[in-house]
């Protein structure tokens, strides 16, 4: 999907040349065929870094999906599908409303990024029935008591049943879930897949007092999603070898929680948490509960003891500030 090749890179030039003198939504309006297709050739090019960088990854990674947001070609059949049609939408911003003169067309990209690909993702939302901006009404926030978990638990449902990617074998995304409510509420202890199964139960008992809104905004778009499947580990694809040997176990198994840690740091760093404490506190949680999968495919006693070791080296103030210089980097990386 880069634009090694000459013809690509020509396409992107004439792209830059258009932008850098205001004429390339005029030229778009009037292009033959052909000539549209090389226009949005040289657009593509320049957009699906960004789009995958700063909507892609981000996205992934709350649904957990750690495989997609690797890279582009890692990604699952119906996740390309939504970054497609998220690169569509950036590229057709460009060429509607570059009426004025680009000095730098990523630049110009990267500010408009976001609400052209939430306006996108609402309009198809809407196509599917959910809604497009989910948000807590106030019965169900006073069936909830207010809680500040379970409303952004709420909010977290209703956008999930509104996007066509699913969660591997799972209904929900609960690994991600556990992550975001480690940074949510503090309880590392009590934050793992199994609490949240009872806390989604939990909303979505209060959501069925209201049958119709439920049968209107849950049911019919969670009905439309892929059924749940036991296929190859989630954001794979059909022809990749999934993992067999307990070293290639436990590589994509640390792999998926640093990225669970890395989303849980950045939101609780965002909301002015002391660094040190919320590194402690989650690494612990993620990792210091054991990797977060059974430990049934080797021999007693064989498996490395991840809680034992993640705890002694919390417990010096070194390590931790090795890991919040770490975090915080990785943090400034993505914003970039």
């Amino acid at each position: 999907m880069t634009s090694s090749h000459p013809a690509a890179d020509a396409e992107v030039a004439y792209v830059r040349l258009l932008a850098g003198h205001g004429q390339l939504a005029a030229v778009a309006r009037a292009a033959s065929p052909a000539e549209r297709r090389r226009l949005t050739a040289g657009a593509w090019s320049v957009a699906w870094p960004l789009v995958f960088a700063r909507v892609t990854r981000p996205v992934e990674h709350r649904r957990g999906h750690f495989v997609c947001a690797a890279a582009v070609p890692q990604l699952a059949d119906d996740c390309l599908d939504g970054f497609h049609d998220d690169v569509e939408a950036v590229v057709e911003d460009l060429l509607t409303h570059a009426v004025a003169p680009i000095r730098s067309v990523e630049a110009w990209m990267t500010r408009r990024l976001t609400a052209v690909t939430v306006d996108a993702h609402r309009r198809r939302r809407g196509r599917r029935g959910a809604l497009q901006r989910p948000r807590v009404p106030g019965w169900l926030a006073d069936a909830l008591g207010y809680d500040a978990w379970l409303m952004e638990l709420a909010v977290e449902i209703l956008n999930w049943v509104g996007v066509t990617v699913s969660a591997g074998a799972d209904v929900w995304p609960l690994q991600s879930w556990a992550a975001r409510r480690v940074a949510a509420t503090g309880d590392w202890v009590g934050s793992d897949p199994a609490a949240v199964v009872r806390e989604v139960e939990e909303v979505l008992a209060a959501m069925r007092r209201r049958p119709a809104w439920f049968a209107m905004y849950v049911e019919r778009p969670m009905g439309a999603k892929p059924a749940p499947v036991a296929a190859t580990p989630v954001g794979e694809s059909a022809d990749q070898a999934p993992p067999t040997t307990s070293g290639e176990i436990d590589e994509v198994r640390l792999r998926a929680l640093a990225a669970a840690v890395i989303d849980a740091l950045d939101e609780a760093l965002g909301r002015g948490v002391d660094p040190d404490e919320a590194v402690v506190r989650i690494v612990t949680a993620v990792f210091g509960e054991g990797t977060g999968g059974d430990e049934l495919d080797r021999a007693p006693g064989s498996a490395p003891a991840f809680d034992e070791r993640v705890s002694v080296r919390l417990a010096d103030p070194a390590v931790v500030a090795r890991v919040v210089a770490a975090v915080q980097q990785i943090v400034r990386g993505l914003e970039r």
